[in-house]
């Protein structure tokens, strides 16, 4: 694996941690992803410039993490539009990050939910009509 530095894929996508857990949320398509605990430290690795080859061999819980399943992992990550690739220098990766990837119990996995997607792409600021309330949704 060649060194690959990856950073968010757009201004559309924000993200949080809550408790150690990502939460990204496309703003363009109203998705979000959650992760599990070993995916969420990836993710703030990826998302931050850390090198990918940097997380091989890394120790996720009882497991090392696999080049198979990092790429399996990134590939997601970069279908759904989350992460690019980068032409900055690799960060380095942190002793802390590490430590907590080592604390993670499971293995890798982002899950996508679109229950809430037609309220998050809602402008309302912008769609607003008076008769209707605020805001409106257009109807197709």
């Amino acid at each position: 694996m060649q060194q690959r530095v990856y950073a968010v894929a757009s201004k559309d996508i924000v993200f949080e941690s809550f408790d150690g857990e990502a939460v990204v949320l496309d703003l363009s398509n109203g998705k979000y992803f959650g992760f599990s605990d070993s995916g969420s430290r990836i993710w703030q690795a990826l998302s931050s410039g850390v090198a990918a080859q940097a997380l091989v061999g890394a120790r996720a819980g009882a497991a090392t993490i696999g080049l198979a399943d990092l790429e399996s992992f990134i590939a997601r990550l970069l279908d759904f539009g989350l992460l690019a690739a980068a032409e900055t220098p690799a960060q380095p990766l942190s002793g802390d990050l590490l430590a907590e990837l080592a604390a993670t119990r499971e293995p890798l996995r982002v899950d996508v939910h679109d229950d809430l997607a037609d309220l998050i792409i809602v402008d309302p600021i912008h769609e607003v009509e008076e008769p209707l309330g605020w805001p409106a949704v257009k109807q197709a």
